[in-house]
């Protein structure tokens, strides 16, 4: 083996890189996009009409 040779042509190494790029960039949209899209529905359907969580004991006669 000569230790002198390159291992990759540097337009190989070019679209290693790319490739890289492109599947980093893939799977940060992959993660992220999903939450932002939740995010914006959901607020825009929130609705203020929750019940109290507070109850009312009626006092019996005795």
């Amino acid at each position: 083996m000569n230790s002198n040779s390159q291992s990759a042509n540097p337009t190989a190494t070019y679209s290693h890189r790319l490739a890289d790029l492109v599947g980093t960039a893939i799977a940060l949209l992959t993660l992220t996009l999903p939450l932002f899209v939740i995010a914006h529905y959901s607020s825009d359907n929130v609705q203020n009409n929750q019940q109290p969580l507070t109850s009312e004991l009626h006092k019996s006669s005795e």
